[in-house]
Formats: C-alpha cells, structure tokens, sequence
C-alpha cells in the first residue's frame, strides 16, 4: 500500500471512528425525556394523593402501577443513556471517578443491554397487563385489547428467552472457537 493510499485509509478510519459522536445528541434528547417522565410522575402521583379517600381499592392500586410503570421507564432509560453511551461513544470518566458509580456501569455490552431492554419491556409489559386485569375484576368478559397486550407480553417474553439463547449460543462459541473443534 503506498503512502498516499495509508494516508486515505487514515483519514476514512478517523472520520469513522469520531462518527459515533453523532449519536451524542440522542443520549442528551433521552436526558430530557427523563425530564418529562419526571413532570408526568408528578402528575400521576397528584392523581394518586387525590384518590386516596376512594372506596374502590382497585383505584388505589391501579394509581400505584402507573407508578410504577413510570418508573420502570424511567430505569430503562437511563440504562440505555449510560450504557449505550458508554459502548457506542466514550467511556463515563466522571461515573468512573464516583464513589456513587451504579456497579453495573461499564460492564454492559450490548448483548447485555439487549437483555436488560427486553427485561424491562416484560416487566413494563407485565404491569400492562396486571393494570388491565384489575379493571376486569367481576367481568366476565375479557376486552380485546388486553388480549392484543397478552400477545404482545408473550412476544417479549419470547423474544427475550431467544434472545439470551442466542447470546449463550455466541459465548458457547467464543470458549471453544473454531481452533478447538478442529482438534
């Protein structure tokens, strides 16, 4: 390869690389949709105070669960802020620096993050459903959009069982490798 061609190769390799500060702007985005979460919590728990002289412990319970779901979310995103930034666009220095340093933080790969999403989406999806089950009480009749949101629940629970069959099936391959199943 000649000295030019090295050079152009260099350059393309650089531009590629500072590429991924492209997606900075995705994280920081997600940074204020916490934001928001945070205002439509607010919201959910002013519902929830307003309706604790309600009779019906099913209201209580249901305030409870967009709670909970909100925070769910909430989670979810800040995993993928801190982990999808730390693998896609430059490691934390300052998380790295922090006595407070969440101990999951530079350890997720993206396989790992494909898991912690499709376990928040079930666990979203589970609070979903139960949400939907309480408002059924005493009906005899199941709606069908709960029954959508039961398939639905079930596609991410499978995915996710595929998902980490896949990943066991890689890590199974990179312990024995090619040059081991030659022997």
């Amino acid at each position: 390869m000649s000295k030019r061609s090295a050079k152009l190769a260099h350059s393309l390799e650089n531009l590629l690389f500072q590429a991924r500060w492209i997606l900075s702007p995705l994280y920081v985005g997600l940074v204020f949709a916490l934001i928001a979460l945070i205002y439509r919590f607010c919201l959910e728990f002013v519902h929830l105070v307003e309706n604790l002289s309600e009779k019906d412990p099913h209201v209580f319970t249901l305030d409870l669960l967009a709670l909970l779901d909100l925070t769910l979310i909430g989670n979810l995103i800040l995993i993928v802020i801190l982990a999808g930034y730390e693998n896609f666009v430059s490691r934390i220095d300052a998380a790295h620096e922090s006595d407070d340093r969440p101990h999951w933080m530079g350890t997720i790969d993206f396989s790992g993050l494909k898991i912690k999403l499709i376990g928040s989406l079930v666990a979203i999806s589970v609070i979903e459903l139960l949400k939907d089950f309480i408002e059924l009480s005493g009906q005899d009749k199941v709606g069908e959009g709960t029954v959508w949101r039961v398939i639905i629940h079930l596609t991410f629970v499978a995915s996710g069982v595929l998902f980490a069959l896949m990943d066991w099936i890689a890590d199974k391959r990179e312990v024995h490798g090619p040059s081991s199943a030659q022997k």
